[in-house]
Protein backbone atom coordinates (compact mmCIF):
# COMPACT_ATOMS: atom_id res chain seq x y z
CA UNK A 1 0.00 0.00 0.00
CA UNK A 2 1.15 3.67 -0.84
CA UNK A 3 1.38 6.41 1.96
CA UNK A 4 0.48 9.80 0.54
CA UNK A 5 3.64 12.19 1.26
CA UNK A 6 2.24 15.59 1.42
CA UNK A 7 4.85 18.86 1.48
CA UNK A 8 3.36 22.09 2.13
CA UNK A 9 3.25 23.94 -0.86
CA UNK A 10 3.15 27.61 -2.31
CA UNK A 11 0.63 28.29 -4.98
CA UNK A 12 2.28 30.49 -7.21
CA UNK A 13 5.55 30.47 -5.68
CA UNK A 14 4.63 33.95 -4.02
CA UNK A 15 7.25 34.54 -1.26
CA UNK A 16 9.51 31.84 -2.37
CA UNK A 17 13.26 33.59 -3.23
CA UNK A 18 14.33 31.89 -6.24
CA UNK A 19 17.62 33.50 -6.82
CA UNK A 20 20.09 35.87 -5.89
CA UNK A 21 20.75 39.04 -8.34
CA UNK A 22 22.47 41.67 -8.17
CA UNK A 23 20.46 43.45 -11.15
CA UNK A 24 17.34 45.34 -8.59
CA UNK A 25 15.44 45.24 -5.38
CA UNK A 26 11.72 45.72 -5.33
CA UNK A 27 10.17 46.51 -1.89
CA UNK A 28 6.79 46.54 -1.72
CA UNK A 29 6.07 47.55 1.44
CA UNK A 30 9.14 50.61 1.39
CA UNK A 31 8.13 51.51 -2.11
CA UNK A 32 11.63 51.25 -2.92
CA UNK A 33 12.69 50.00 -6.59
CA UNK A 34 16.73 50.03 -7.17
CA UNK A 35 18.39 49.17 -10.01
CA UNK A 36 22.13 47.92 -9.89
CA UNK A 37 22.56 50.13 -6.50
CA UNK A 38 20.62 53.35 -7.98
CA UNK A 39 17.18 54.54 -7.45
CA UNK A 40 15.18 53.99 -10.27
CA UNK A 41 13.17 56.81 -9.70
CA UNK A 42 17.04 59.24 -10.07
CA UNK A 43 18.14 57.22 -13.36
CA UNK A 44 14.92 58.14 -14.74
CA UNK A 45 14.88 61.60 -14.43
CA UNK A 46 18.41 61.65 -15.01
CA UNK A 47 19.72 59.65 -17.62
CA UNK A 48 18.87 58.27 -21.48
CA UNK A 49 17.73 54.74 -22.15
CA UNK A 50 20.83 53.75 -23.20
CA UNK A 51 22.57 54.74 -20.10
CA UNK A 52 20.57 52.66 -17.74
CA UNK A 53 20.75 49.75 -20.41
CA UNK A 54 24.48 49.53 -19.39
CA UNK A 55 23.68 49.71 -15.85
CA UNK A 56 21.45 46.82 -16.08
CA UNK A 57 23.77 44.75 -18.26
CA UNK A 58 27.01 45.60 -16.98
CA UNK A 59 26.63 46.76 -13.34
CA UNK A 60 28.05 50.62 -13.80
CA UNK A 61 26.96 53.66 -15.56
CA UNK A 62 28.88 54.32 -18.73
CA UNK A 63 31.82 56.75 -19.41
CA UNK A 64 31.03 59.28 -22.24
CA UNK A 65 33.21 57.04 -24.41
CA UNK A 66 31.10 53.70 -23.29
CA UNK A 67 28.21 55.62 -23.76
CA UNK A 68 28.44 56.59 -27.31
CA UNK A 69 29.83 52.38 -28.09
CA UNK A 70 26.31 51.32 -27.09
CA UNK A 71 24.41 53.52 -29.04
CA UNK A 72 26.47 53.12 -32.19
CA UNK A 73 26.47 48.79 -31.11
CA UNK A 74 22.63 49.45 -30.90
CA UNK A 75 21.87 51.61 -34.10
CA UNK A 76 23.83 49.27 -35.78
CA UNK A 77 21.73 46.42 -34.52
CA UNK A 78 18.15 47.76 -35.86
CA UNK A 79 17.99 46.17 -38.96
CA UNK A 80 15.85 43.07 -39.18
CA UNK A 81 17.19 40.13 -41.69
CA UNK A 82 15.58 39.97 -44.37
CA UNK A 83 14.32 36.57 -43.94
CA UNK A 84 12.66 37.99 -40.76
CA UNK A 85 10.93 40.74 -42.85
CA UNK A 86 9.30 37.95 -45.50
CA UNK A 87 8.28 36.22 -43.10
CA UNK A 88 6.77 39.16 -40.93
CA UNK A 89 4.65 40.37 -44.45
CA UNK A 90 3.63 36.26 -44.39
CA UNK A 91 1.64 36.86 -40.59
CA UNK A 92 -1.83 36.53 -40.64
CA UNK A 93 -3.48 40.06 -40.17
CA UNK A 94 -5.18 38.95 -36.90
CA UNK A 95 -2.46 37.79 -35.49
CA UNK A 96 -1.75 40.10 -32.59
CA UNK A 97 1.68 42.21 -32.21
CA UNK A 98 3.00 39.76 -28.52
CA UNK A 99 2.41 36.93 -30.99
CA UNK A 100 4.43 38.22 -34.06
CA UNK A 101 7.14 39.38 -31.47
CA UNK A 102 7.20 35.90 -29.93
CA UNK A 103 7.06 34.66 -33.26
CA UNK A 104 9.78 36.52 -34.86
CA UNK A 105 12.58 37.12 -32.17
CA UNK A 106 12.59 33.17 -32.21
CA UNK A 107 13.68 33.44 -35.93
CA UNK A 108 16.74 35.48 -35.07
CA UNK A 109 20.09 33.52 -35.77
CA UNK A 110 22.65 35.15 -33.92
CA UNK A 111 26.24 34.66 -33.96
CA UNK A 112 27.47 32.19 -31.44
CA UNK A 113 23.65 31.70 -30.19
CA UNK A 114 24.43 28.58 -28.30
CA UNK A 115 24.81 28.92 -24.41
CA UNK A 116 26.43 30.34 -22.29
CA UNK A 117 24.62 33.73 -23.28
CA UNK A 118 26.95 37.02 -24.43
CA UNK A 119 26.21 40.84 -23.86
CA UNK A 120 26.40 41.03 -27.66
CA UNK A 121 23.46 38.91 -28.28
CA UNK A 122 21.53 40.74 -25.55
CA UNK A 123 22.51 44.02 -27.51
CA UNK A 124 21.00 42.65 -30.55
CA UNK A 125 17.74 41.28 -29.15
CA UNK A 126 16.95 44.54 -27.47
CA UNK A 127 17.81 46.54 -30.52
CA UNK A 128 15.24 44.53 -33.23
CA UNK A 129 12.24 44.14 -31.12
CA UNK A 130 11.51 48.24 -31.61
CA UNK A 131 11.95 47.44 -34.85
CA UNK A 132 9.51 44.39 -35.41
CA UNK A 133 6.96 46.13 -33.65
CA UNK A 134 6.95 49.51 -36.26
CA UNK A 135 7.08 47.16 -39.03
CA UNK A 136 4.27 45.28 -37.95
CA UNK A 137 1.92 48.26 -36.89
CA UNK A 138 2.80 50.21 -40.38
CA UNK A 139 2.37 46.48 -42.46
CA UNK A 140 -1.19 46.45 -40.97
CA UNK A 141 -1.69 50.37 -41.66
CA UNK A 142 -1.12 49.48 -45.41
CA UNK A 143 1.97 52.15 -44.95
CA UNK A 144 5.51 51.61 -46.39
CA UNK A 145 7.77 50.72 -43.78
CA UNK A 146 10.04 53.44 -42.31
CA UNK A 147 13.92 52.16 -42.11
CA UNK A 148 15.74 53.05 -38.71
CA UNK A 149 17.76 56.14 -38.80
CA UNK A 150 21.26 55.65 -37.03
CA UNK A 151 21.50 59.45 -35.55
CA UNK A 152 18.65 58.90 -33.14
CA UNK A 153 18.49 56.99 -29.66
CA UNK A 154 16.55 54.21 -29.11
CA UNK A 155 13.44 55.57 -27.84
CA UNK A 156 13.36 58.55 -30.56
CA UNK A 157 13.88 55.78 -33.23
CA UNK A 158 11.27 53.90 -32.29
CA UNK A 159 8.59 56.92 -32.06
CA UNK A 160 9.87 57.75 -35.37
CA UNK A 161 9.68 54.41 -37.44
CA UNK A 162 6.15 53.77 -35.86
CA UNK A 163 5.00 57.55 -37.63
CA UNK A 164 7.71 58.24 -40.15
CA UNK A 165 8.11 62.08 -38.36
CA UNK A 166 10.20 63.39 -35.87
CA UNK A 167 8.56 62.91 -32.96
CA UNK A 168 7.86 65.84 -30.32
CA UNK A 169 10.57 66.01 -27.41
CA UNK A 170 8.28 66.13 -24.65
CA UNK A 171 7.18 63.14 -26.07
CA UNK A 172 10.67 61.35 -26.21
CA UNK A 173 11.28 62.14 -22.62
CA UNK A 174 8.14 60.98 -21.36
CA UNK A 175 8.39 57.45 -22.87
CA UNK A 176 12.04 57.29 -22.34
CA UNK A 177 11.48 58.10 -18.66
CA UNK A 178 8.50 55.08 -18.27
CA UNK A 179 10.78 53.01 -20.36
CA UNK A 180 13.97 53.23 -17.77
CA UNK A 181 11.23 52.28 -15.19
CA UNK A 182 9.77 49.51 -16.84
CA UNK A 183 13.30 47.97 -17.96
CA UNK A 184 13.65 45.58 -14.53
CA UNK A 185 11.35 44.55 -11.84
CA UNK A 186 12.80 41.83 -9.78
CA UNK A 187 11.73 38.44 -10.36
CA UNK A 188 8.18 38.63 -12.09
CA UNK A 189 6.50 36.22 -14.21
CA UNK A 190 8.17 36.70 -16.97
CA UNK A 191 12.25 37.35 -16.08
CA UNK A 192 11.19 34.08 -13.93
CA UNK A 193 10.47 32.28 -17.66
CA UNK A 194 13.83 33.37 -19.04
CA UNK A 195 15.94 32.43 -16.15
CA UNK A 196 13.80 29.41 -16.28
CA UNK A 197 14.57 28.84 -19.55
CA UNK A 198 18.13 29.85 -19.75
CA UNK A 199 19.07 27.76 -16.62
CA UNK A 200 18.47 24.72 -19.12
CA UNK A 201 21.69 26.22 -21.10
CA UNK A 202 19.26 26.81 -24.09
CA UNK A 203 19.67 29.88 -25.68
CA UNK A 204 19.13 33.10 -24.85
CA UNK A 205 16.34 33.60 -28.30
CA UNK A 206 14.71 30.77 -26.74
CA UNK A 207 14.60 32.51 -23.38
CA UNK A 208 13.26 35.70 -24.22
CA UNK A 209 10.85 33.72 -26.72
CA UNK A 210 8.95 32.38 -23.72
CA UNK A 211 9.53 35.76 -21.41
CA UNK A 212 7.50 37.74 -24.29
CA UNK A 213 5.14 34.57 -23.80
CA UNK A 214 4.34 35.05 -20.36
CA UNK A 215 4.15 38.78 -21.05
CA UNK A 216 1.64 37.97 -23.29
CA UNK A 217 -0.70 37.37 -20.67
CA UNK A 218 -3.49 40.09 -19.72
CA UNK A 219 -2.55 39.38 -15.68
CA UNK A 220 1.09 39.97 -16.34
CA UNK A 221 1.92 42.81 -18.69
CA UNK A 222 -1.39 44.12 -19.69
CA UNK A 223 -2.65 47.18 -21.37
CA UNK A 224 -3.56 49.97 -18.86
CA UNK A 225 -6.43 50.90 -21.46
CA UNK A 226 -9.26 51.21 -18.52
CA UNK A 227 -7.07 54.30 -17.14
CA UNK A 228 -7.34 55.74 -21.09
CA UNK A 229 -11.15 55.36 -20.74
CA UNK A 230 -11.49 57.11 -17.79
CA UNK A 231 -9.10 59.68 -18.71
CA UNK A 232 -11.16 60.19 -21.56
CA UNK A 233 -14.51 59.96 -19.77
CA UNK A 234 -13.21 62.55 -17.83
CA UNK A 235 -12.19 64.99 -21.17
CA UNK A 236 -10.65 68.35 -19.39
CA UNK A 237 -9.07 69.70 -15.84
CA UNK A 238 -12.73 71.15 -14.78
CA UNK A 239 -14.12 67.79 -14.56
CA UNK A 240 -12.08 66.37 -12.64
CA UNK A 241 -13.05 66.57 -8.88
CA UNK A 242 -16.97 66.13 -10.12
CA UNK A 243 -15.93 63.09 -11.78
CA UNK A 244 -13.74 61.31 -9.37
CA UNK A 245 -16.39 62.06 -6.63
CA UNK A 246 -19.32 60.85 -8.20
CA UNK A 247 -17.56 57.73 -9.36
CA UNK A 248 -16.39 57.09 -5.59
CA UNK A 249 -20.02 57.87 -4.69
CA UNK A 250 -21.08 55.10 -6.58
CA UNK A 251 -18.92 52.48 -5.59
CA UNK A 252 -16.55 52.64 -8.71
CA UNK A 253 -13.05 51.63 -8.95
CA UNK A 254 -10.31 54.04 -9.81
CA UNK A 255 -8.20 52.30 -12.94
CA UNK A 256 -4.39 53.35 -11.95
CA UNK A 257 -4.64 52.71 -8.22
CA UNK A 258 -3.34 50.34 -6.07
CA UNK A 259 -0.31 48.16 -6.81
CA UNK A 260 -0.14 44.01 -5.69
CA UNK A 261 3.33 45.02 -4.74
CA UNK A 262 3.66 48.27 -3.67
CA UNK A 263 1.90 48.69 -0.50
CA UNK A 264 2.90 52.62 -0.30
CA UNK A 265 3.73 54.77 -3.63
CA UNK A 266 4.81 52.85 -6.30
CA UNK A 267 8.04 54.76 -7.13
CA UNK A 268 7.66 54.45 -10.78
CA UNK A 269 4.83 56.46 -10.67
CA UNK A 270 6.56 59.51 -8.62
CA UNK A 271 9.18 59.64 -11.21
CA UNK A 272 6.89 59.75 -14.23
CA UNK A 273 4.79 62.48 -12.09
CA UNK A 274 7.58 64.24 -11.62
CA UNK A 275 8.95 63.84 -14.84
CA UNK A 276 4.90 65.14 -16.23
CA UNK A 277 4.64 67.91 -14.19
CA UNK A 278 7.87 69.32 -15.54
CA UNK A 279 6.77 69.40 -18.87
CA UNK A 280 3.19 71.32 -17.81
CA UNK A 281 1.66 72.93 -21.00
CA UNK A 282 3.67 70.71 -23.26
CA UNK A 283 0.85 68.26 -23.71
CA UNK A 284 -2.97 68.30 -22.67
CA UNK A 285 -3.37 64.43 -21.64
CA UNK A 286 0.02 64.81 -19.21
CA UNK A 287 -1.76 67.63 -18.01
CA UNK A 288 -4.92 66.20 -17.10
CA UNK A 289 -3.56 62.89 -15.60
CA UNK A 290 -1.86 65.20 -13.42
CA UNK A 291 -4.09 67.34 -12.44
CA UNK A 292 -6.93 63.52 -11.68
CA UNK A 293 -3.89 61.88 -9.77
CA UNK A 294 -3.36 64.96 -7.12
CA UNK A 295 -7.34 64.99 -6.89
CA UNK A 296 -7.95 61.39 -6.65
CA UNK A 297 -4.98 60.97 -3.65
CA UNK A 298 -6.79 63.44 -1.60
CA UNK A 299 -10.61 62.51 -2.63
CA UNK A 300 -9.96 58.58 -1.93
CA UNK A 301 -8.39 59.53 1.56
CA UNK A 302 -11.92 61.18 2.23
CA UNK A 303 -13.76 58.56 0.82
CA UNK A 304 -11.33 55.48 2.48
CA UNK A 305 -9.16 56.74 4.87
CA UNK A 306 -6.06 54.73 5.60
CA UNK A 307 -6.54 52.58 2.41
CA UNK A 308 -3.23 54.28 1.38
CA UNK A 309 -4.28 53.96 -2.48
CA UNK A 310 -1.90 55.71 -4.89
CA UNK A 311 -1.18 55.89 -8.36
CA UNK A 312 0.61 52.92 -9.47
CA UNK A 313 3.12 53.11 -12.80
CA UNK A 314 0.07 52.00 -15.45
CA UNK A 315 -1.68 55.35 -14.62
CA UNK A 316 1.19 57.08 -15.77
CA UNK A 317 1.51 54.63 -18.74
CA UNK A 318 -1.50 55.11 -20.24
CA UNK A 319 -1.41 58.81 -20.46
CA UNK A 320 1.60 58.76 -21.88
CA UNK A 321 0.76 55.87 -24.40
CA UNK A 322 -2.30 58.39 -25.28
CA UNK A 323 -0.02 61.52 -25.44
CA UNK A 324 2.51 60.11 -28.47
CA UNK A 325 -0.74 58.54 -29.66
CA UNK A 326 0.35 54.83 -29.04
CA UNK A 327 -2.96 52.56 -30.20
CA UNK A 328 -3.71 50.11 -27.45
CA UNK A 329 -2.57 46.88 -29.27
CA UNK A 330 0.95 48.55 -28.68
CA UNK A 331 1.03 49.36 -24.79
CA UNK A 332 1.97 45.39 -23.94
CA UNK A 333 5.10 45.68 -27.00
CA UNK A 334 5.91 48.82 -25.69
CA UNK A 335 6.51 47.49 -22.34
CA UNK A 336 8.25 44.38 -23.57
CA UNK A 337 10.70 46.55 -25.69
CA UNK A 338 12.05 48.43 -22.61
CA UNK A 339 12.16 44.63 -20.48
CA UNK A 340 14.09 43.09 -22.78
CA UNK A 341 16.56 44.72 -21.13
CA UNK A 342 16.05 43.55 -17.85
CA UNK A 343 15.20 39.92 -19.61
CA UNK A 344 18.79 39.79 -21.09
CA UNK A 345 20.46 40.64 -18.01
CA UNK A 346 18.86 38.13 -16.02
CA UNK A 347 19.76 35.66 -18.67
CA UNK A 348 23.37 36.70 -18.65
CA UNK A 349 23.23 36.82 -14.65
CA UNK A 350 22.17 33.07 -14.44
CA UNK A 351 24.76 31.77 -16.65
CA UNK A 352 27.20 33.26 -14.33
CA UNK A 353 26.33 30.54 -11.78
CA UNK A 354 23.92 28.30 -13.52
CA UNK A 355 21.67 25.65 -11.77
CA UNK A 356 18.67 24.13 -13.69
CA UNK A 357 15.29 25.22 -11.66
CA UNK A 358 13.75 22.06 -10.45
CA UNK A 359 10.80 22.91 -8.40
CA UNK A 360 8.82 19.62 -6.83
CA UNK A 361 4.80 20.01 -6.56
CA UNK A 362 2.75 18.34 -4.16
CA UNK A 363 0.36 15.48 -5.54
CA UNK A 364 -3.20 15.82 -4.51
CA UNK A 365 -4.89 13.02 -6.37
CA UNK A 366 -5.70 9.77 -5.29
CA UNK A 367 -2.97 6.91 -5.09
CA UNK A 368 -3.18 2.79 -4.88
CA UNK A 369 -4.51 0.78 -2.63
Amino acid sequence: MMKDIKKPSVTGLEGVVAADTAISLVDGDKGHLVLRGYWAKELALKHAFEEVAHLIWRGSLPSDDQFNQLKKKLANERDLPEYTINILKQLPEQMDMMSVLRALVGTFVLEGARWPPTLDQAVAITAKIPTIIAYRHRLIQGKALVAPKANLSHIENYLYMLSGEAPQPAHVQALEAYSILTMEHGMNASTFTARVISSTESDIVSAISGAIGAMKGPLHGGAPSGVIEMLEEIGNKEQVEAWIRGALERGERLMGFGHRVYKTHDPRSLALKEMIGSLEGQDEWLDLAYEVEKQAVELLEEFKPGRRLYTNVEFYAAAIMRAVQLPEQLFSPTFTLSRTVGWTAHVLEQAENNRIFRPQSTYIGRTPN
